[in-house]
């Protein structure tokens, strides 16, 4: 993917109409997420972790900018040692999201968080791929990867889905003025057409299933000699007792 290509278009009108949704979200999402260690891949540019209250973040990507260089699909850190990983927009731009979804599941920890956002296909933002005028540009120009894929994914590497919403139902037009005639678009599209947003987000936990060690019941099993001996006991004190003098039951039955 071309650095200064995608820069140049996140500064534009819909590239900045996009991230304003992005923050709303990634703000409400994070500050509510709790823990010690916290990264997020990709788009080092925009600071999605800002509310979160962690002790640590840092981001992870190929550019300059970034706390720790190094790709997506294979991340030079401990595994089970995270507690929130964001992906704003890195599956669709990626040869091999499925790898970084494993890599992802590595380092969390049980209970760990990740947040994902990315362009739907199914919307009038993923129809813009078709376009001849935009099909080799930024964001155009990415494998846009279907919701319903991706929770699917998610399942299977044990993720529990815990929150999510699409956005950005306006279409995606280039000059502000139009942005602004289709905003009646945002409070509608929830309501009238939930799946036509143009970016969904997804907030999942990693679940791992544990074992509960059932202890052998030794004390209950002695408790259960301990009464069957008493009882045998008792047993024979009375029938000792019933015989005349000392005599043997042995005794007793020779005489006969």
């Amino acid at each position: 993917m071309d650095i200064d290509n995608h820069q140049h278009w996140f500064e534009s009108p819909l590239g900045r109409y996009l991230i304003e949704h992005e923050f709303r979200y990634f703000d409400q999402t994070v500050a509510n997420i709790f823990g010690y260690n916290a990264v997020q891949i990709g788009l080092p540019q925009f600071n999605f972790l800002r509310l979160n209250r962690m002790p640590l973040h840092f981001s992870i990507g190929p550019d300059k900018s970034v706390s720790l260089r190094a790709t997506a699909d294979f991340l030079p850190i401990q595994s089970n040692s995270m507690d929130l990983v964001i992906l704003p927009h890195v599956l669709e731009f990626d040869s091999n999201p499925h790898q970084i979804l494993r890599e992802v599941h590595r380092i969390l920890i049980p209970e760990g968080h990740i947040v994902i956002s990315g362009f739907n296909p199914l919307s009038l933002w993923g129809g813009c791929r078709y376009l001849k005028s935009r099909r080799r540009q930024y964001p155009w120009n990415g494998n846009f990867i279907a919701l319903s894929r991706l929770k699917d994914w998610l399942k299977l590497l044990g993720f529990e889905m815990t929150g999510g919403r699409l956005s950005c139902y306006a279409p995606p037009f280039k000059q502000v003025k139009w942005l602004q005639r289709f905003n009646f678009m945002e409070a509608a599209g929830d309501r009238w057409w939930p799946i036509s947003g143009g970016v969904y987000f997804l907030h999942a936990v990693k679940r791992v299933h544990g074992m509960r060690i059932i202890k052998p019941g030794w004390k209950n099993c002695f408790d259960t000699k301990a009464r069957v001996a008493s009882i045998t006991q008792k047993f024979n004190k009375n029938t000792t007792k019933k015989l005349p003098g000392n005599m043997n039951p042995a005794d007793k039955l020779e005489k006969s």
